[in-house]
């Protein structure tokens, strides 16, 4: 990692390419279950970060590749720790919803 890593930001729009892209993975919106009735990008599954711990019963395999956002990139890193700690093994945290150029459905 290059000292100006640090300071780049995840593209939400990329991150949502990749995860068309990837065989199997979850979409995984981490804001709370009132912000997903808002408005959501199309496929996710709606995860909060305060009910994170309980991910087992709805992320089974821990190798399946997760993508997960929240409204700007915050609270999504908070999930993609925690899960790690949790042992899933392929989590990437593509940042805000605010930034996403796409359809949103509610």
């Amino acid at each position: 990692m290059g000292l100006f890593d640090f300071f780049k930001q995840t593209d939400i729009n990329q991150g949502i390419e990749e995860f068309r892209a990837t065989f199997g993975a979850a979409l995984v919106d981490v804001r709370e279950r009132d912000e997903y009735a808002e408005g959501h990008i199309e496929d996710a599954i709606n995860l909060p970060l305060s009910e994170i711990g309980t991910a087992g019963a709805v992320l089974k395999d821990k190798e399946q590749p997760l993508f997960l956002y929240c409204l700007g990139g915050s609270r999504s890193g908070q999930a993609a720790s925690a899960l790690k700690r949790q042992g899933y093994t392929n989590v990437k945290n593509i940042g805000g919803i605010s930034a996403y150029r796409g359809k949103v459905i509610t």
